[in-house]
């Protein structure tokens, strides 16, 4: 049975012409750096971002972590916003593999503002603390919410002033882009290093990329075999990342409207509450009313048995729906009766 799978934009399954594209690739071993399919993603994603080099990686988490790994020295701090990604899902991550302190801002659902960032900032000799090396920003942000290029810009002129590279967790880059309606690289301007995801809506079976300058690749591509990242024939799934980057990120706008159409048709429903300021790529949020008493676990039960998935709600009661290809106009009107019927 398949599914209408609402929990990620993680769960997109390959095109046919992405596994047409994968059985035929050119292969060879990576990390002789030998693999022409490899290479030609690298380059590609490279000049997309405006960054001198980049590097095929096997997730997002795998990407962001390399990136303080490369980034960071031991024992240092990196500067960012409480609810991202890097703090809340990569399972303390960055204490074990780069050995950093994060130093966490509450954002309150925003971008990190100078005026935070600024008195967090530890550059002096004292002994006692440890050296800011790092400050990492999301966008579009795991909460829904794109942040603009004259945000980005302002927290690069803070970095600037104390010489602090920029990392960005543009697991969701293009879908950031496709929300203001500019290109990728005007974005990653702003940045010294970036990660993407090449499985989060564009339907690549696997992997993401780091892009930086060519130094902080090269030093990445050794710490990616450090973290055991070190891959032969991915040729094969590099692939699929090129018909990613080539077509399906320009496609991402329909999934946004998708999800604009479900907010549209949940608004008379009188038991939730919608998210409607954290529309801006293709997710809904909503959570019951204070009133309602619902159970929030036999909703996920119920939309499971008429074929619907979705995730439990969050520690806020928001519940995600996330569009993706393979969420159709047709399936969002099902999936908002489905919900009705529930709240009925």
């Amino acid at each position: 049975m398949n599914y209408i799978d609402l929990r990620s934009d993680t769960v997109t399954w390959p095109t046919e012409a992405m596994r047409e594209a994968m059985a035929k690739a050119p292969v060879g071993d990576d990390v002789y750096e030998d693999d022409p399919t490899v290479k030609e993603l690298e380059q590609y994603a490279a000049s997309i971002t405006a960054k001198e080099a980049a590097l095929f990686v096997p997730s997002g988490v795998f990407g962001n972590q390399l990136a303080l790994f490369t980034h960071c020295p031991r024992g240092s701090e990196v500067i960012l916003d409480d609810q991202c990604h890097i703090v809340q899902h990569e399972s303390g991550a960055a204490s074990i593999i780069a050995g950093v302190q994060l130093r966490t801002i509450d954002a309150h659902g925003s971008i990190l503002l100078p005026e935070s960032i600024e008195p967090r900032v530890r550059i002096g000799d004292d002994i006692h603390e440890p050296k800011t090396s790092l400050i990492c920003l999301e966008n579009a942000h795991s909460n829904g919410k794109v942040f603009s290029i004259e945000q980005m810009e302002k927290v690069r002129r803070c970095a600037n002033r104390y010489h602090i590279p920029i990392h960005l967790d543009g697991a969701r880059l293009f879908n950031a882009a496709v929300s203001l309606g500019v290109e990728a690289k005007e974005l990653t301007q702003h940045v010294d290093s970036v990660m993407f995801c090449l499985s989060k809506g564009l339907c690549a079976p696997v992997g993401s990329i780091l892009a930086g300058s060519r130094k902080f690749i090269d030093q990445a591509r050794r710490n990616r075999k450090i973290m055991g990242g070190g891959l032969r024939q991915a040729g094969v799934l590099a692939a699929a990342g090129l018909i990613a980057l080539k077509e399906m990120r320009y496609r991402l706008d329909t999934d946004h409207q998708n999800a604009g159409m479900l907010e549209k048709l949940l608004n008379d429903v009188d038991k939730i509450e919608i998210a409607h300021d954290r529309r801006d790529i293709n997710f809904v949020f909503f959570k019951n009313n204070a009133d309602a008493q619902l159970d929030t676990e036999a909703f996920v039960e119920y939309m499971h048995e008429k074929n619907i998935l979705i995730n439990p709600c969050d520690r806020d009661g928001y519940f995600r729906l996330a569009t993706h290809y393979w969420i159709t106009k047709e399936h969002i009107q099902y999936i908002a009766d489905t919900i009705k019927e529930f709240y009925a």
